[in-house]
C-alpha cells in the first residue's frame, strides 16, 4: 500500500492518478496563481521514463517491488506483447477489480475491502489486494459484510459504473464474474506503456 502527499504527487504526476484529485474543485484550484511558479525545465529521456512509470505506479497503487515484478514477467512472455502483458497484470489485480466494478469507490478503498475480508473469489474469501484474477472466476461481497455501511446501495452504485468489456455484474445478485481479458486502449491511458518498459530495459 502506497501512502503520502498525494495532492502534491498529483500536482507532479497528473490528476489522473488518484480520483479525489481529478474533481473541477481541483482542476479550478490547481489553474489559480501559484507563489513563485517558474517555467518548467525539458526533462530528459530518462526523466520522462522515470515520471510515466511514477504515472502507473500511484495510479495502481502498487510499490516498486512488485512494479519490477510485473514487468519482468511480461519481458519474459515471448509470445505477447510486454505492454498487453503488463497491462493486464495490473487491470486484473483484485483490488482494481473492486475498483472497475465500483463496488469500492477508489483504489484504496477497495484495497481496504479486499484485505478486511470483505471480497469473495469463488466463494473463497481472498484478503491479497495483489491476487489476479482469472477468466470465469466469480468475485462477489461476503454475505456477513453486505449489511454493512460501506456496502450500502451498492446495487446503485455498480449501475452507475460503466464497466469494461471483460467485467459483467448481477445488481440483483451482486455478483461479479470475468469473462475476458483487459484490453488495452492506450488513448485511454495517463501513461505510456512502452516508455515505461524502456525505462526497465535500460
Amino acid at each position: 500500500m502506497l501512502t503520502g502527499p498525494r495532492f502534491k504527487r498529483a500536482r507532479r504526476l497528473g490528476a489522473g492518478i488518484y480520483d479525489k484529485t481529478q474533481t473541477k474543485k481541483y482542476s479550478l484550484k490547481q489553474e489559480g496563481p501559484k507563489f513563485g511558479d517558474k517555467k518548467p525545465r525539458p526533462k530528459s529521456q530518462f526523466g520522462i521514463q522515470m515520471l510515466e512509470k511514477q504515472k502507473a505506479r500511484f495510479m495502481y497503487g502498487v510499490n516498486e517491488r512488485q512494479f519490477v515484478r510485473y514487468v519482468r514477467e511480461s519481458l519474459a512472455k515471448k509470445l505477447s506483447s510486454a505492454d498487453v502483458e503488463l497491462f493486464i497484470s495490473l487491470e486484473t489485480r483484485l483490488d482494481n477489480v473492486v475498483y472497475r466494478l465500483g463496488i469500492a469507490p477508489t483504489r484504496q478503498a477497495a484495497r481496504q475491502f479486499v484485505s478486511h475480508g470483505h471480497i469473495l473469489v469463488n466463494g473463497k474469501k481472498i484478503t491479497i489486494p495483489s491476487y489476479r484474477v482469472s477468466t470465469g472466476e466469480i468475485i462477489s461481497i461476503r454475505e456477513g459484510s453486505t449489511k454493512s455501511p460501506l456496502f450500502a446501495n451498492i446495487s446503485e452504485k455498480v449501475k452507475e459504473k460503466i464497466l469494461p468489456s471483460w467485467l459483467t455484474f448481477d445488481a440483483e445478485k451482486k455478483v461479479a464474474t470475468v469473462i475476458g481479458a483487459p484490453k488495452m486502449i492506450k488513448t485511454e491511458l495517463i501513461f505510456d506503456i512502452g516508455t515505461i518498459l524502456e525505462f526497465y530495459n535500460r
